[in-house]
């Protein structure tokens, strides 16, 4: 058979998401054409605004309770008495006033996360794109110059949000009493005027904070050369895929690659054709997944992936995965525009299908971690099994009430930590690093969780002599490498990730970050951390054209500091052409 139009090629729909096939303007064209105007009103109160107001209130809830609290002080005469009263309502006011707080510091951080700390990261890498267009890509001033645009981003930043407190701060309204509350549009305009002020603070003195600690840093820099191989040491292989983007049909396209990429999942098998011969002939130490296991986080892809892996099961206990973007946040192959309110179930929905296919895959091998206690926690298959039948029955339903229980589940699993087999051997941590987002177009923001980081610096402190692999999906830092636009380097590293950095700068020779997102090969080091980026096997890349991926090979120097030697490319040859 032969139709005029060949469904297996594809067409342009298939295109309509893709980074590769259409520029950022063009995109940025049907956002505004497709976008739905209701749904993102409802969005920017429960996102925006709500908390905006809340945290604006804090101030003056409190001011009203304290004037309150002192007007009843002044009944008691001075005594033991009055003393004992005094205690009793201060202890009272701790214990009620507790879940206020309690709201208004999560208010605070999630505007944080979902603005203040994703314009610093813009403005510091538009500096950058500026300034390196300048100067060749090796030159001896690029990291200086970096340094200065980290500077100069948060000088700027700082000045602009000073401005905006000093045009905010008539309106305020820190200290009121109850006669407040009968004027409620005067008090939501205060409580709004009052987040603003707080808001511009906190990024003023934060963007200067950032700017010195980013340009007084050591910058990231290119791997000048692989460790040599130490005598007979133990060598661990590690096979690191990144970005394999299970779609859901045979002759299905990726959103980002749309018809640039190759069809359907022969190339991942393909690729688990060679780790299983590569296994046979030099047992591998892991198969590292790192995010963006799927393409759009559907139930369909999840079932390909893991019909898949059960079609090669020499390798299937060697599998160990972190989630991607892809996995967790919005994407839609026909509309960037996409938008989903905070109170649809989809996001639950991705969160439980990755806990599901993680479970399946190393829910025994990986351990929780119990921060309370400072110790590890059961395994993964355990933390889940008290919520097996809420997670059947609320994807079966994506009833609102039947998600209370599960709304900390996705929280209290990450960090995952497979441990190592000996006191000095090599373990793995898992992170979870994608910011959450309801967003299609924004959907690529990384974040580490302050939570995060403390339950993995309590786990490797139970192992003070092992070794690590940090495992996460988005890359910690820039790369040191001019970039040809400025889109490939906005919104695709951690918006924290220098302060990601600088806190594991005192495990550097005992840990190696490894991570993919941009979809290229890459190696290099910062703040004396190694960092490892893998390319994607089915991305950015035709069916005919050869793709690859590779086999690090870790070792410990006689220094006791983990080595990283000169890695094996694979390469996965091109899949014959389909003809029309």
């Amino acid at each position: 058979m032969k139709p005029i139009i060949d469904p297996r090629l594809g067409d342009i729909e298939n295109d309509a998401s893709s980074t590769k096939s259409r520029s950022l303007l063009s995109l940025a064209g049907t956002l505004l054409t497709e976008i739905s105007l209701p749904k993102l009103a409802v969005t920017w109160v429960l996102l925006i605004l709500l908390p905006g107001l809340l945290l604006g209130m804090a101030p003056v809830v409190a001011s009203i309770w304290l004037s309150a609290f002192f007007d009843r002080v002044e009944v008691f005469q001075a005594g033991l008495w009055s003393a004992a009263v005094l205690a009793l309502l201060l202890a009272v006011a701790l214990l009620s006033s507790r879940r206020l707080f309690r709201l208004a510091e999560s208010n605070f951080w999630a505007l944080n996360a979902l603005a203040v700390q994703p314009i610093y990261a813009a403005g510091r890498e538009a500096m950058r794109q500026l300034f390196e267009r300048r100067i060749a890509p090796d030159s001896a001033h690029l990291a200086k110059l970096r340094a200065a645009a980290a500077l100069a981003s948060g000088l700027v930043i700082c000045a602009i949000s000073l401005w905006v407190l000093a045009a905010a701060w008539p309106s305020t309204l820190i200290v009121s009493d109850i006669a407040i509350l009968h004027a409620p549009w005067r008090l939501a305009r205060a409580a709004l005027a009052n987040s603003t002020v707080l808001v511009s603070a906190y990024v003023a003195v934060a963007a200067l904070a950032w700017a010195i600690a980013d340009a007084t840093m050591d910058q990231p820099h290119d791997l000048e050369r692989f460790d040599e191989t130490p005598g007979d040491d133990a060598i661990w292989r590690i096979a690191h895929l990144s970005d394999i983007h299970v779609v859901g049909e045979n002759y299905g396209f990726r959103i980002e690659s749309g018809r640039s990429g190759p069809r359907g999942n022969e190339r991942l098998d393909q690729a688990f054709v060679r780790l299983e011969a590569i296994h046979a002939a030099d047992p591998l130490h892991a198969i590292l997944i790192t995010g963006d296991v799927t393409d759009a986080g559907l139930s369909t892809e999840w079932a390909e992936f893991l019909d898949i892996v059960a079609r090669h099961p020499a390798i299937a206990d060697l599998i160990v995965m972190a989630p991607g973007n892809h996995d967790l946040n919005i994407v839609d192959r026909a509309n960037p525009a996409r938008l989903d309110l905070p109170t649809s179930p989809s996001k639950k929905l991705r969160k439980l299908r990755v806990l599901s296919a993680m479970a399946a895959l190393q829910g025994e091998r990986v351990r929780v971690v119990d921060v309370a206690s400072g110790r590890m926690g059961g395994s993964l298959a355990t933390a889940l099994a008290p919520f097996a039948n809420l997670m059947t029955r609320f994807v079966d339903s994506g009833k609102p009430w039947l998600s209370q229980d599960l709304s900390d589940l996705w929280a209290r699993a990450f960090p995952l930590v497979l441990p190592p087999d000996r006191e000095d051997g090599l373990g793995m941590i898992l992170l979870n690093s994608s910011a959450d987002t309801h967003f299609s177009f924004t959907n690529a923001l990384g974040m580490v969780s302050m939570e995060q980081v403390r339950a993995l610096e309590k786990a490797m402190a139970l192992y003070p002599k092992a070794y690590w692999v940090l495992a996460l999906h988005h890359h910690l830092v820039e790369y040191p490498r001019p970039a040809k636009a400025l889109s490939e380097r906005i919104g695709t590293a951690l918006v924290n990730g220098n302060w990601f950095v600088r806190r594991l700068r005192p495990l550097a020779g005992r840990v190696v970050a490894m991570h993919g997102h941009r979809h290229i090969d890459w190696v290099g080091e910062c703040a004396g951390l190694r960092l490892v980026s893998a390319p994607s096997p089915v991305m950015d890349a035709r069916d005919q054209d050869e793709t690859c991926f590779y086999v690090h090979r870790l070792t410990v120097g006689a220094d006791r500091r983990l080595k990283l030697l000169q890695p094996k490319k694979i390469i996965l040859d091109g899949l014959p052409k389909v003809q029309a």
